[in-house]
């Protein structure tokens, strides 16, 4: 899973997250990197980012 791998990650990319509470349901959501917030390589959940609007959560899929 690329969104596993902090070096795969860039501000700027759009990508789907899990917030935490919808974490029971997996729904996602969408939004564009604004920061990194995990410290390791990698995080086998994904990495932990913050987007442009604020939301923080764990990536599921990089979109482009």
């Amino acid at each position: 899973m690329k969104g596993a791998n902090r070096v795969n990650i860039k501000p700027g990319l759009r990508v789907l997250i899990v917030l935490k509470k919808d974490q029971r349901t997996g729904k996602l959501t969408e939004g564009i990197v604004k920061g990194i917030l995990t410290k390791s390589s990698t995080h086998h959940h994904g990495i932990k980012v913050r987007l442009e609007s604020g939301e923080i959560g764990r990536i599921k899929e990089m979109l482009g």
